[in-house]
């Protein structure tokens, strides 16, 4: 399973991570980062339709994604249409590094938000030190106590917790944990089939005062229609922006509709 394989290299990354910088100068440099006073909640949970724009150099799903306009072009766009960033850091299947987090971060003020397999409170305070407003949690991933230790340390670091679901379980078991943003993933990290079926049969499962983000598998209007009539608040959309060669003029393109 293709989760399974994902988790097991992140592992042996962390390994090489931890050899490079030691957890207690990691945590160190996460302490010494002044905070930023970007919300991602607030900047999602907002009248109208919010888009985290995405920024990844290849999926398990996609294979390897060229992306048709240059990175300083791409932030430009996206800062000047979209509501928040996310990046992937993870590097054996999505090709993503800590690097490219910090170089988008050093050219937007929109708040950013590190998408990784975080399994380790190492990695928290690595996105701290690195400027990350949230992480993820995968709820596939993590069982009930991890979920809660590592969405406690999130926002004692100062940071939003992503929370993302893909099945009922998942969504109460966010809701136990009294999430403030909880996502849907259309697709199934198991065997990576995509249907927004997920966001639909799972939105009413969440409160409205609750940030609800539909994740993956948002390509055309008619799914930015579809997941409108759920009230959703935002979209987390990686694919068609990274695809296109005007990202700025998709997202307002969408915001419209």
């Amino acid at each position: 399973m293709i989760l399974d394989e994902i988790v097991a290299d992140k592992k042996i990354r962390l390994k090489e991570h931890k050899k490079r910088i030691d957890p207690v100068a990691m945590r160190r440099l996460a302490e010494e980062r002044e905070a930023t006073g970007r919300s991602f909640y607030e900047n999602l949970k907002k009248p109208g339709i919010s888009i985290i724009g995405e920024f990844k150099k290849a999926s398990p799903s996609l294979g390897t994604i060229t992306s048709k306009v240059s990175l300083e072009t791409r932030i430009q766009d996206y800062s000047a249409s979209v509501d928040a960033i996310s990046c992937l850091t993870e590097e054996d299947h999505f090709h993503g590094c800590v690097d490219d987090f910090k170089e988008i971060r050093r050219q937007t003020d929109l708040p950013m938000i590190r998408k990784d397999f975080m399994i380790d409170e190492y990695q928290f305070y690595e996105a701290k030190a690195i400027g990350a407003d949230a992480i993820l949690l995968i709820a596939a991933i993590l069982d009930d106590v991890q979920m809660k230790d590592f969405y406690a340390l999130a926002y004692e670091l100062g940071m939003d917790a992503l929370v993302e679901t893909h099945d009922e379980v998942e969504v109460e078991r966010a809701l136990a944990l009294d999430a403030k943003i909880i996502g849907v993933n259309n697709r199934n990290l198991k065997d990576f089939t995509i249907t927004l079926d997920n966001t639909v049969r799972l939105r009413p499962m969440v409160p409205k005062e609750k940030c609800f983000v539909a994740e993956s598998g948002i390509i055309t209007d008619d799914d930015i229609r579809l997941l409108k009539e759920q009230q959703v608040d935002a979209f987390l959309i990686g694919r068609a922006l990274m695809e296109t060669k005007d990202p700025r003029a998709l997202a307002d393109h969408w915001k419209s509709l």
